[in-house]
């Protein structure tokens, strides 16, 4: 594993790089750095070279301020950082795939640079832009943050993202990414927040995608609803959906074997010559 920067916006993007093979990107989500796919990394290592960055104010990458201008916004511009990350390694065409608000970022990516994608990984997203009730809560929730913290926010939200089975039982697993949290400034959760409330509805680029689309599912997922997630994965002309039984928000840790085995047979398809 080696990890890099890129230079973007004044600061330095870290990613890190491993494995060989065929090129994924795993982009992580809100509240998180590029660690939570370490069960993934591991196991698609062997076959694949990895690119796995920390977006602006996640894990080794410094926060960067910006300024939205819909309808590009910032995910937009997130989608860029990826851009240039795959440029500068000389990569042709990548799988990209994203857990919930690095979907966003790659569903942004793939309304860009399709030309760029072998395929395209949704893992609890969705295409669909907030409701005017997930707004609202957003707004609560930077409010909160504001108020009492990024850790405090963390330390109350992550383990709403894991199913009850899994708290009850790796208890370890939710207190590892609580004790993440200590990483976040309260600047750069706003911003997330900030971004996904701003980011249009998407699902034209799954209406209109020619590359194939990965959807994991979670069924008792309070993010994304199962519904939600069955209205838009008919969507593509080309789908590989698995939902997960009693999994929330967090499949890549809830049950990390079935959802390996889901990426890699998505995977082998992308790149089936």
């Amino acid at each position: 594993m080696i990890v890099k920067t890129l230079s973007f916006g004044g600061i330095d993007i870290s990613y890190r790089v491993t494995g060989r093979g065929p090129d994924v990107v795993l982009l992580h989500g809100f509240g998180e750095d590029g660690s939570i796919w370490k069960f993934q990394e591991a196991f698609l290592a062997p076959y694949f070279r990895l690119f796995i960055p920390d977006l602006p104010g996640s894990g080794r990458s410094p926060f960067l301020p910006m300024n939205s201008t819909p309808p590009a916004g910032i995910i937009s511009s997130y989608a860029d950082i990826i851009k240039k990350i795959i440029e500068k390694e000389a990569v042709q065409h990548c799988a990209l795939i994203g857990h919930s608000m690095g979907g966003y970022i790659a569903l942004a990516f793939a309304a860009k640079y399709e030309d760029m994608l072998a395929g395209l990984g949704l893992v609890h997203s969705t295409a669909y832009a907030d409701t005017a009730e997930k707004r609202e809560a957003r707004s609560k929730g930077i409010a909160f943050v504001q108020k009492h913290g990024a850790q405090e926010f963390l330390k109350q939200s992550i383990p709403n993202l894991f199913g009850d089975a899994f708290k009850a039982g790796q208890p370890e697993a939710v207190q590892e990414l609580i004790d993440k949290a200590a990483n976040f400034s309260v600047a750069a959760l706003v911003q997330y927040y900030g971004a996904m409330m701003e980011r249009p509805d998407s699902t034209v680029v799954l209406k209109n995608i020619k590359k194939p689309v990965l959807f994991i599912i979670g069924e008792e997922d309070k993010s994304v609803s199962l519904q939600d997630s069955l209205n838009q994965c008919y969507l593509p002309v080309l789908s590989l959906i698995n939902i997960l039984p009693r999994v929330a928000h967090m499949g890549m840790w809830e049950m990390k074997d079935r959802t390996n085995a889901t990426i890699i047979e998505f995977l082998n398809y992308c790149f089936d010559d």
